[in-house]
């Protein structure tokens, strides 16, 4: 006999959930299913009850492709959830918030993408993994990426045909910039003449503005320039970049709305200068950054650069060596931005240093709560909180917060 199953909520990876828990890939709450359970998953799902927030997804490649989790459901129902995710990992730490409405970046808007490619007999295989899956999905149109990524999906191609094999993947790695595609590639080959040349060949017939292998720069027809703000930076190869220029304008005007009025800030976790230069219009600016390579195109990025005032560079990991309480008194504004594990070492010292104001910058509701639960316990206030999605249909979250000292 077969089972009915009741999905109850989503859980943070947009799996729906049933009572056991038994989590069910592609549904919806309030949902009841069927499906062939495998120890705790729910496969070949069928719909008795579908939700009336259900939607056809728009992408032809979303039932085998794991680069989306979400477009089964409508976008007013993808903007609650993501709300209420955020709303969640406070309520755990007891902390409320006035949470502003979410801003979510457009369709086809992605400017940056991690592909998977492999040689095969006729040519060559370039997607994204499946579902849970090593298996890569080729797409031939994705309404995530940027029509100018979709279309350089055979540059991908020629890089696993020039210098993949049948049994490793490569990690092609492709980034739009001002003056055309910056393209890094990792997992191929070792380098030798005939390579290098077939390579360099390639970056002129695709008029690649750079191309990297195995970090290694093989050409550079121009230096593959990011606008920050409205100043220049060159980011080394495959380094982070924000998703979006959507994304990264909603996360940078939240920053700048926080520091208005500050005269020096520590920019933590700094990057290449994502809010370094447009902090830099406003105030002395103190960029720490673990990547070497980030650092130094940060560094020459501001002094090229016409109008900022000065921005300082540390390279300095600041998980194992965070800026000391005595360090962070100089400044009256602290911007800080860490990976996925937040940065618990380092909020312990700002909380220390009784830093005025602070604007933290998150990818992750649960760590991000963790850390503010600590500088509310110190004596700020959390202001207000701007959630941002530019990682649209995926269950990946983003936001800024706003604290003040309490006097």
């Amino acid at each position: 006999m077969t089972q009915d199953y009741t999905i109850l909520r989503l859980g943070h990876h947009g799996d729906g959930i049933a009572d056991g828990p038994i989590y069910a890939p592609r549904t919806l709450p309030g949902e009841v299913v069927t499906g062939v359970l495998e120890g705790d998953r729910l496969s070949d799902i069928r719909f008795k009850s579908p939700s009336s927030e259900r939607v056809k997804a728009p992408c032809d490649h979303y039932k085998s492709c794991g680069g989306c989790q979400l477009q089964h459901a409508s976008d007013e129902f993808v903007a609650r959830w993501k709300m209420d995710v955020v709303r969640a990992a406070l309520a755990a730490q007891h902390i409320e918030a006035i949470l502003r409405p979410i801003q979510t970046s457009p369709v086809r808007s992605r400017r940056r993408a991690v592909l998977s490619a492999r040689r095969t007999k006729r040519g060559a295989l370039t997607g994204f993994h499946g579902r849970s899956s090593g298996t890569i999905v080729e797409i031939s149109d994705c309404h995530v990426l940027d029509p100018a990524l979709t279309n350089a999906l055979p540059v991908a191609e020629a890089m696993a045909e020039l210098g993949g094999s049948r049994k490793a993947e490569l990690s092609v790695t492709l980034t739009l910039s001002e003056v055309g595609l910056d393209v890094a590639v990792r997992g191929g080959k070792a380098l030798d003449g005939p390579l290098e040349l077939a390579l360099a060949q390639e970056t002129e017939q695709h008029g690649l503005a750079r191309l990297t292998w195995n970090d290694e720069i093989i050409a550079m027809r121009q230096p593959p320039a990011q606008h920050l703000g409205p100043d220049l930076v060159v980011p080394p190869p495959g380094a982070f970049l924000q998703a979006t220029k959507h994304g990264e304008q909603a996360l940078t005007q939240a920053v700048m709305e926080i520091s208005k009025g500050a005269t020096k800030i520590a920019d933590l976790f700094a990057g290449c200068g994502t809010f370094s230069f447009p902090l830099a219009h406003l105030a002395e600016v103190h960029a720490v950054e673990g990547d070497a390579a980030m650092t130094r195109a940060l560094d020459q990025g501001w002094r090229t650069s016409i109008g900022l005032k000065k921005i300082s560079t540390e390279v300095r990991d600041l998980f194992r060596r965070p800026l000391m309480a005595d360090e962070l008194k100089q400044f009256d504004t602290v911007v800080l931005d860490p990976p996925r594990a937040g940065a618990i070492a380092q909020i312990a010292e700002v909380a220390m240093s009784k830093c005025p104001v602070v604007a933290y910058v998150s990818c992750n509701p649960i760590s991000f709560a963790r850390d503010a639960k600590k500088l509310i316990a110190a004596g700020y206030t959390l202001e207000w909180i701007q959630v941002v999605d530019q990682f649209r249909w995926s269950s990946h979250i983003e936001l800024v917060a706003g604290f003040t000292l309490r006097r």
